[in-house]
């Protein structure tokens, strides 16, 4: 599950950049144009460590992998011919859904990530503590440029339908390559970590479906916030992470 996450990433960030980079001149208020920018230049690094990791994932033993990316591909360049309105909303949308992944992962991180590459954690664990570093970016920018209650209400829901999809399309073939698919013990996993999944987000999609809803209200999970004061107070270097805590080590 949480690879078939890091194989939408190099399709649907890009397309969040290019949606706020079409917003930036429409943009009224200083400060949320320069959250813009930064959240600009936060997405790219995303999708570009992704896209390294994918195709590690590829190369060893998941070739299969190829035709999913292409049919996202697909799928995205066909949002693209849509409204900036409705862009800025799937945007707004798909950053309240990562609320509910950080919490997900966050909270499920000692089982998720039991036995993991170190290195694997760090840049899964990284990403979402980012999402949560500018998690209002999106939403001051549609405020800003659009608003409206209703077309908001709609990204959100387009945009959750449209990740639930693609984010089974990957884990679903590479389940079928290891013989996993039709397993009942694997399955059975897979529907109580899915449960737990839809847990998360399907209490973020109900905030943000809220007329009076702000992402700045939202609680940042504690270990999050953790992770970010040991960021701001180790200079150089971004923390290598482990499933519980922080490891005295910078990445290279």
């Amino acid at each position: 599950m949480v690879n078939d996450a890091s194989l939408t990433m190099p399709y649907l960030e890009p397309f969040l950049n290019v949606n706020m980079n079409e917003a930036l001149p429409r943009i009224k208020d200083p400060q949320v144009h320069a959250d813009a920018i930064a959240f600009i230049k936060q997405e790219s690094q995303h999708y570009r460590q992704h896209r390294k990791y994918n195709a590690l994932l590829k190369n060893q033993g998941y070739p299969e992998l190829v035709a999913v990316e292409h049919a996202m591909d697909t799928s995205f360049k066909k949002l693209a011919d849509k409204s900036l309105a409705f862009r800025l909303a799937y945007t707004v949308g798909f950053e309240t859904l990562t609320l509910g992944a950080t919490e997900w992962v966050v909270g499920n991180r000692r089982e998720m990530f039991n036995e993991a590459d170190l290195r694997v954690a760090s840049l899964i664990l990284w990403h979402l503590v980012e999402e949560t570093e500018h998690k209002t970016a999106a939403f001051d920018v549609y405020r800003d440029v659009c608003g409206g209650y209703f077309q908001r209400v709609y990204g959100l829901l387009y945009a959750s339908f449209h990740m639930v999809y693609w984010s089974r399309q990957g884990y679903i073939a590479m389940l079928k390559k290891d013989g996993l698919w039709n397993n009942i013990r694997s399955r059975t996993r897979l529907w109580r970590r899915s449960a737990r999944a839809l847990m998360a987000f399907g209490k973020h999609i109900a905030l943000g479906m809220m007329p009076g809803h702000d992402p700045r209200h939202v609680k940042d999970p504690t270990w999050v916030s953790d992770w970010m004061e040991r960021y701001d107070a180790g200079g150089d270097g971004v923390p290598l992470l482990n499933t519980v805590t922080l490891v005295d080590m910078k990445a290279t």
